[in-house]
C-alpha cells in the first residue's frame, strides 16, 4: 500500500480533516509536517465533534500513530491543553504520539512580536493572523539567532542560557516600539518551559528516524497538511498566506521523508470556494448566493470564529495548485452545501480588464485582483444529498457537477464528501 499526501488545493478550510480520518484505516502513521496551533481540523464521528488545530486528525484512531514533524511551530501550552482536552472526550494519545524533537517552540515573547506587527501596520490585520505567534516563531527559526527547539528544552543549562539571551534581545527591541510593554522575565519563562518539557517528554523523539524505520518495516504513511496550496508562503497569494510551505512541498522539509517515498496525492476542495482575511478573490460573491453558502456550509473558522469569504469554485486557481502539489486524485468536499441551489458557476479562465486572456494565475496581487473570471454554467440539483453513499445516489446534475470539476482540473475525482460525518462519504472512481 502507498504512502499518501492529504493537501488543501485552495485557500484552506477545505475540510482534510475528514479525509485524513477517513484514509486511516488504510493507513498506520499520520504525519503533520506544517504550521502550528492555526490550523482547524474539525471531524465528526458517533454523534461526537472533535476540533482539533495542533494534532493530526488520526489521534481519533487508537491503532494510529501520530506525528507533528519537524516543520511544525509548537506551543506547548496549547499542545498540552489540546492533548487534556481530547482525552476528557476519550481520547487517550499516550504511546501513539510522537512529537519531533526538531520541531521550534513558540516562546511568550512571540505572541507580543504578533501584537506589534497587528498595531504597527495595517497590513497585519488584513493578513488574517490567528494571533497565535506562529509567524514570529518562524521568523524566529530562519532568522537562527533567537530559534528554540523541542530538543533545547532537555538541556537546561543551555536552555536557560538560551532564553536570557533571548529575552535580553526581545525586551530591548519591544519596549522600544510598545509603550505599555512589561519586560518579559527570563527566569521565570524559563522555569515555565523546563515544566511543560517534563510533561510532554513521553511524545517527545526522533520523529524522522522513526518514519524512516517505519517505512523499512512496511508501514504506511499518511501526510496531512494544514491550511491549503494558496497559502504556502512560497507558491500562494503573497503576502495573504501562512508562514510556511502549507501546500504538498512542505512534506520533504517538514517531515524528514522525501516525496520519492509517496505515491498518493490526494488534493482536496470544497465544490466552492473559500478563504478568510483580505486579498484578491476573483470568484468571491457578495449577494444572497454567497451568504447562503455561508450559512449553510456554515463557514466560520475553527480556531478563530471569523466569517468566511465565500465564492463560485475557481478552477484557475485550483489548475495552478494542482500542478504545485502533484495531485494525482481529487476530492471535492461540501457538494451538500450546493444542493438548492438553479445555476451553478465554476471560473474556467481569467481575463484582463481589456478583455484578453490572462494565461496562468498571476503572481503579483495587484495583477490579480484585476483578474475577471469567465464562468461556465451548469444547471444545479434540488434534491438533499446529504443521505447518498454510492456515486449513483447522486442526481445527475451533481454528477455532472462534480465530472465537470475533474476535467477542469485535469484530475480525476475519486472522492465526495456530502456532509461532515465520517459516514458521508462517497469513494467513485468516475
Amino acid at each position: 500500500m502507498p504512502s499518501t499526501c492529504v493537501v488543501g488545493l485552495q485557500w484552506g478550510d477545505e475540510a482534510k480533516g475528514k479525509i485524513v480520518d477517513a484514509l486511516c484505516d488504510r493507513h498506520d502513521m499520520v504525519v503533520r509536517y506544517q504550521g502550528g496551533a492555526n490550523a482547524g481540523h474539525t471531524v465528526v464521528t458517533g454523534g461526537k465533534t472533535y476540533k482539533l488545530s495542533l494534532l493530526p486528525s488520526g489521534v481519533l484512531r487508537p491503532d494510529i500513530t501520530s506525528v507533528l514533524g519537524n516543520g511544525l511551530v509548537i506551543h506547548p501550552p496549547t499542545l498540552l491543553e489540546e492533548i487534556g482536552r481530547i482525552a476528557g472526550q476519550g481520547v487517550d494519545v499516550t504511546g501513539r504520539l510522537i512529537i519531533s524533537d526538531r520541531a521550534h517552540v513558540i516562546m511568550p515573547w512571540h505572541l507580543v512580536e504578533e501584537r506589534l506587527t497587528e498595531e504597527s501596520s495595517e497590513a497585519a490585520e488584513q493578513l488574517g493572523t490567528t494571533r497565535r505567534g506562529i509567524g514570529p516563531c518562524y521568523r524566529d527559526k530562519v532568522g537562527r539567532a533567537h530559534g528554540i527547539r523541542i530538543a533545547d528544552l532537555y538541556y537546561p543549562d543551555r536552555f536557560r542560557e538560551q532564553v536570557r539571551r533571548a529575552v535580553d534581545f526581545k525586551n530591548r527591541y519591544l519596549s522600544a516600539l510598545l509603550a505599555d510593554f512589561s519586560p518579559l522575565d527570563a527566569r521565570s519563562i524559563a522555569e515555565e518551559y523546563l515544566a511543560l518539557a517534563d510533561a510532554m517528554k513521553p511524545y517527545v523523539g526522533d520523529a524522522t528516524d522513526r518514519l524512516h524505520r517505519s517505512l523499512e518495516e512496511g508501514s504506511r504513511l499518511l501526510f496531512e497538511g494544514a491550511q491549503g496550496s494558496l497559502l504556502d508562503v512560497d507558491h500562494g497569494s503573497y503576502p495573504y498566506v501562512t508562514s510556511s510551505n502549507s501546500s504538498a512541498a512542505g512534506v520533504w522539509a517538514g517531515s524528514g521523508v522525501p516525496a520519492s517515498r509517496v505515491d498518493r496525492w490526494i488534493g482536496v476542495v470544497k465544490a466552492y470556494t473559500t478563504r478568510v482575511g483580505e486579498g484578491p478573490f476573483p470568484t468571491e460573491l457578495h449577494d444572497d448566493t454567497g451568504e447562503r453558502i455561508r450559512r449553510v456550509g456554515k463557514e466560520f473558522g475553527t480556531v478563530t470564529g471569523r466569517p468566511r469569504r465565500c465564492g463560485w469554485f475557481d478552477a484557475v486557481a485550483a489548475r495552478y495548485t494542482v500542478k504545485v502539489s502533484g495531485a494525482t486524485e481529487l476530492a471535492v468536499m461540501l457538494l451538500d452545501v450546493l444542493s438548492g441551489i438553479d445555476r451553478l458557476k465554476v471560473a474556467v479562465a481569467y481575463e484582463d480588464q481589456s478583455g484578453r486572456p490572462v494565461p496562468s494565475f498571476p503572481a503579483h496581487l495587484d495583477r490579480l485582483a484585476q483578474c475577471r473570471p469567465v464562468f461556465e454554467e451548469l444547471p444545479g440539483w434540488s434534491e438533499d444529498v446529504s443521505g447518498a453513499r454510492a456515486w449513483s445516489d447522486l442526481p445527475p446534475n451533481a454528477r455532472d457537477y462534480v465530472r465537470f470539476l475533474g476535467e477542469q482540473l485535469g484530475v480525476p475525482v475519486r472522492i465526495v464528501s456530502v456532509g461532515p460525518d465520517r459516514d458521508q462519504t462517497i469513494w467513485t472512481d468516475s
